[in-house]
């Protein structure tokens, strides 16, 4: 019921969500059950995942992986926790602001296309005492600590559970941005069967050992060029010609860590721009990988692969954006991760509706759409004229529901996205109430 509730009004908050105290109450109480967390909330939505992933036949699925931030502005922090302590100036001497809020790590699967099919593993925490990188840096070597005793253990956990999910391990490509380059984390992913592509920041030993991988990869010659449009900060687009070289390479653990952990054959790509550009900032992609790169087709495959990762970031804007899951007025932290995961699951219906409109073609509107729903909308946007049955599309729906939204639908217009789609369901949604009242009052 809750979860209807909030679907029915993207964005609101839970009073005005359930409308009435009684309803408001009872959420309330929900996500304050000691009985309630997290995995039980999503629980079937991971089933849910795990059948669309086994209806995508035999085709390879990214699953891409990232953390971020819910940050709340509470007078006191002990009821949420802290997520950083950021300096500021007062006077002559530093002072630090604490903010608090929670993070969350999770995992989406998304076909080649894009197509998002759902969260496999989420890990939510917060921090009692914020210790900060380089203070811990001057006490201990971080290489040294077990990496069951830092937050970065996560990316192990989400990996094993969404591998576990799957249950077919070598369809997975994991994906990750430098903060997921933890070479347990190779091993992890080289135990359990299943391929990672993932985005470097440490320069390791390589080879026999008197190298690391930059000095390996500056000896690899230029093996192909790959030409793709981007943007720059003022919207403008313009050409970028990377220059790629990959290589195989021996892997080697950290010092600290070799009696642990086995060497290990891994993939280096490097995409790089020989001239860096006047108004923007310069390409330069160094991943890893297990899996294998022999031609400069495959090197731009897995460069199109890693290019997938923003599409967490734009599950992520939608749950922060669209839902205004930092808006909430929770006090403890253990409500407000109940409310992100059932936000979670909104999140990701819209962000499926969105990329469904675009990678399928065949798809029909009762797919996405109740009888109800096709009705009004054909009452509320009219057709053009001498349209037939056939052309009665996904699309054709699901620009109309943009068009509640404020989306304009001319010619050279690009497809609708997330924003107007959760304004025009939500849209669409108060029209369907007025109506159901109308026929219970006034008859068909």
């Amino acid at each position: 019921m809750l979860l209807g509730q909030l679907s029915e009004r993207v964005g609101s908050s839970i009073p005005f969500a359930c409308q009435d105290w009684a309803s408001t109450k009872a959420a309330y109480r929900f996500l304050s059950n000691k009985r309630v967390s997290e995995e039980k909330i999503l629980a079937g939505h991971f089933t849910c995942t795990r059948e669309r992933f086994k209806a995508t036949s035999d085709t390879t699925v990214l699953v891409l992986h990232d953390t971020t931030e819910f940050i709340y502005r509470r007078e006191e922090s002990a009821a949420i926790g802290i997520v950083s302590k950021l300096p500021t100036r007062y006077g002559s001497r530093p002072r630090y602001h604490t903010t608090c809020g929670v993070l969350m790590h999770s995992s989406l699967v998304v076909t080649e296309h894009g197509l998002p099919l759902g969260l496999t593993a989420i890990k939510f925490w917060t921090r009692d005492k914020f210790h900060g990188a380089n203070a811990l840096k001057r006490r201990i070597n971080p290489t040294r600590v077990p990496i069951e005793q830092k937050e970065s253990y996560r990316w192990l956990e989400n990996l094993r559970q969404s591998t576990a999910l799957l249950q077919h391990p070598e369809r997975i490509v994991h994906i990750g941005d430098r903060e997921s380059d933890i070479y347990e984390l190779f091993c992890i992913a080289q135990e359990m069967g299943t391929r990672f592509l993932l985005r470097t920041c440490v320069d390791r030993l390589a080879g026999e050992g008197g190298q690391t991988v930059s000095d390996a990869m500056e000896a690899a010659p230029i093996k192909g060029l790959h030409r793709i449009k981007v943007r720059n900060r003022k919207g403008e687009t313009s050409e970028a010609v990377l220059e790629l070289r990959y290589r195989r390479i021996r892997l080697h653990p950290p010092i600290g860590k070799r009696k642990l952990y086995p060497d290990l054959d891994v993939t280096v790509l490097h995409a790089t721009e020989s001239h860096p550009p006047k108004d923007r900032d310069r390409i330069d992609w160094k991943l890893i990988t297990n899996l294998p790169v022999h031609s400069r087709k495959d090197a731009v495959e897995k460069l199109r692969w890693y290019a997938m990762r923003w599409k967490i970031e734009t599950f992520h804007k939608i749950l922060k954006s669209g839902f205004k899951a930092e808006e909430v007025r929770l006090r403890a932290a253990e409500r407000l991760v109940n409310l992100i995961a059932i936000l979670c699951i909104l999140s990701w219906r819209i962000f499926w509706m969105t990329m469904m409109n675009r990678t399928t073609t065949t798809a029909q509107p009762d797919t996405v759409f109740t009888t109800t729903e096709l009705y009004l909308l054909d009452q509320l946007v009219r057709d053009k004229p001498g349209k037939s049955p056939s052309e009665s599309t996904l699309t054709l729906y699901m620009t109309k529901l943009a068009q509640l939204g404020g989306y304009l639908a001319r010619a050279k217009d690009p497809p609708p996205g997330n924003t107007v789609i959760w304004r025009g369901l939500s849209r669409l949604t108060d029209i369907q109430l007025g109506f159901l009242l109308r026929t219970q009052l006034v008859g068909n």
